[in-house]
């Protein structure tokens, strides 16, 4: 019980640190420090980037292994920050907002033909499934084809999550980002966006992947006969 309570505090900070690094910080900054009399479009982006790099890289020390994910995070808030530096035209961060999830999205349906499929690791990785268990009974059962099938088809759910996170970020980055770059209205609109990001992206994303780990749970039920709680990892 007390392990279950230390998983669960973990998994809670985890969250508001990624909410208040990566969202909340940023936009407080670059929607109320961008004036020219405070920090200024330029350092205000700097000052705003500097806390979700800097969460990232806490994040990667304390897990103590390296995780894609948050290195593509990063890469992410670095290219962002550069791209607006550089007062490049906002249809530059469009097209990077677009492409990250979209190349995750291409990733999860190139890796279903592998022996690693991406979306293992996504919704049903050892934190969540005890792997041994769950093969031995669909080796029983003579089943692993079939469960390979099913694995397949969550694939094309969860890879459908990130095109649409896509679509959603290109439009959005569109639709804020009208202001002069380097302007004091460009780095709030930047703000905004990033604000607006989790509501109006993160949420039906997140509404996708839960349909797919739902998807794989039932089938796995119906395939090895066997209740599901056989197969979860209890923290």
């Amino acid at each position: 019980m007390t392990s279950t309570n230390q998983t669960n505090q973990k998994q809670n900070q985890g969250f508001f640190g990624n909410l208040a690094f990566n969202i909340v910080i940023p936009v407080v900054i670059m929607s109320y420090t961008s004036s020219d009399d405070l920090l200024g479009p330029a350092w205000s982006i700097v000052a705003a980037l500097v806390f979700p790099v800097g969460y990232g890289i806490w994040d990667l020390k304390q897990s103590g292994k390296v995780n894609g994910f948050s290195i593509l995070g990063i890469i992410s808030v670095l290219l962002t920050g550069g791209i607006s530096l550089l007062k490049l035209p906002a249809e530059y961060i469009a097209i990077k907002e677009a492409a990250i999830p979209a190349l995750i999205g291409i990733a999860v349906l190139i890796t279903q033909y592998t022996k690693k499929p991406l979306v293992k690791m996504l919704i049903l990785n050892d934190q969540i499934i005890n792997w041994n268990a769950l093969n031995d009974a669909l080796a029983r059962k003579g089943k692993e084809r079939e469960f390979r099938r099913k694995v397949a088809n969550s694939s094309y759910i969860v890879a459908t999550s990130f095109f649409v996170s896509s679509a959603l970020n290109y439009i959005l980055a569109k639709v804020i980002l009208v202001s002069e770059p380097g302007t004091t209205a460009y780095t709030e609109e930047l703000g905004r966006m990033t604000a607006l990001s989790y509501p109006v992206i993160v949420i039906p994303s997140m509404i996708l992947l839960v349909t797919a780990l739902w998807y794989l749970f039932s089938q796995i039920g119906k395939i090895t006969g066997e209740d599901l709680d056989n197969f979860l990892n209890h923290q």
